[in-house]
């Protein structure tokens, strides 16, 4: 029932600034499902990022805080990522997935995931 495409990813210098963009399908977006940033690195399991309720209540991983930020757009049926002060460290592939579950700080709470976008941030 849902359907998730992200874009924005690329490569990015250490200090520097991405935005990360996932369009989602059905019009359920707005009203019943939690949007979330999902993230693996090589040789580690996905770790969750970020994510935003229905109602607009953010959640960050520790690791993001006060770098990163997530909002939606339900007009567009869109949620972003703004990633800034970048870090080496956040070199990953970077997946959207959505939920019904009003909060979703895990890997493991999400249904619908998208096929993810590279974020290489170099030294």
């Amino acid at each position: 029932q849902v359907q998730l495409v992200e874009s924005g990813g690329g490569l990015v210098q250490a200090g520097g600034s991405l935005r990360l963009s996932c369009a989602a399908s059905g019009r359920t977006f707005s009203s019943s499902y939690t949007m979330g940033w999902l993230r693996q690195a090589p040789g580690k399991e996905r770790e969750f990022v970020a994510a935003v309720n229905k109602i607009g209540s953010t959640y960050y991983a520790e690791s993001v805080k006060g770098r990163f930020t997530a909002s939606r757009d339900n007009a567009k049926n869109t949620v972003y990522l703004q990633m800034n002060s970048l870090k080496p460290g956040d070199t990953a592939v970077y997946y959207c997935a959505a939920t019904r579950s009003v909060v979703a700080t895990s890997r493991y709470e999400y249904t619908y995931w998208g096929q993810g976008t590279q974020v290489t941030v170099s030294s």
